[in-house]
């Protein structure tokens, strides 16, 4: 995150990214996720998250508690508390559900002026926006954005620490079929764990044990089935609900070594 502040003042180089990496060492994976990408192990079947979201709706206390020790980031325009709607300046005294960075549940207050100002976190699901801008709460670069006709910067609250879960794969016994699955929202977006874990074993029993392309095909089908056909109404899936519009990359790692089934 350093070195993309560099290259952005010596080579104006803008904007940022999300990062999702998978390390290899002395017989461990370690996953650091930083972002909305998403990888999980699909191991004899069952389905093992090595990774979690980072969006404005799972880190919210995060961010709520950085906007009450730090009231300036929000530059007199943010509220820090989160309410089941906005609140409308005919609603001043009333009381209304809301929570805090210390909250997991809801409790009522009486509404005053500074309640008036955009949430924080606004929206639900993808649609939920920090500072009402940007979808991720953690990622790299982006050192100079902004909220809309505003001075006020993102950056504070995107955090671009990552999250980092480690698998070790001393502890089991793998066969050709056992992947590591890393992808970018692009795929989750329209296909959950299930899915992409039965497309897994689809397309690898349809080739050999030994057949080293395998993998990728199987990568290459998750693309495409996100994506979806292009159609009158859109790009449409199997269901024909809309395909993904955002980016998809996939990896699929093998962790158990060629070989035939016992």
């Amino acid at each position: 995150d350093d070195q993309i502040e560099r290259e952005r003042a010596s080579q104006r180089l803008p904007g940022g990214c999300c990062a999702l990496a998978a390390v290899y060492l002395m017989g461990k994976f370690y996953v650091a996720n930083a972002g909305d990408s998403r990888a999980i192990i699909i191991r004899n079947g069952e389905i093992i998250p090595m990774s979690r979201e980072f969006t404005p709706e799972t880190e919210r206390q995060r961010l709520q508690f950085l906007a009450f020790l730090r009231p300036e980031l929000l530059g007199k325009e943010f509220t820090p508390l989160e309410f089941p709607r906005r609140i409308q300046p005919k609603e001043l005294g009333k009381k209304m559900l809301y929570r805090d960075q210390n909250m997991n549940g809801w409790a009522y207050k009486k509404i005053e002026e500074d309640d008036l100002k955009f949430p924080l976190i606004y929206g639900e699901g993808k649609k939920a926006r920090m500072m009402a801008t940007i979808g991720v709460t953690r990622g790299l670069g982006d050192h100079d954005l902004k909220v809309f006709s505003s001075n006020i910067h993102i950056k504070p609250f995107l955090s671009c620490f990552p999250e980092v879960r480690v698998y070790d794969l001393t502890q089991y016994e793998h066969c050709p079929d056992d992947v590591l699955v890393l992808g970018t929202d692009g795929l989750w977006d329209v296909t959950n764990d299930k899915e992409v874990a039965g497309v897994v074993m689809e397309v690898l029993t349809s080739y050999e044990p030994n057949d080293p392309c395998r993998y990728t095909m199987v990568a290459q089908e998750l693309v495409v089935r996100s994506r979806g056909v292009l159609k009158e109404r859109g790009w449409r899936l199997a269901n024909d609900k809309l395909g993904s519009g955002d980016d998809i990359s996939v990896f699929v790692i093998p962790l158990g070594g060629p070989g035939n089934y016992t």
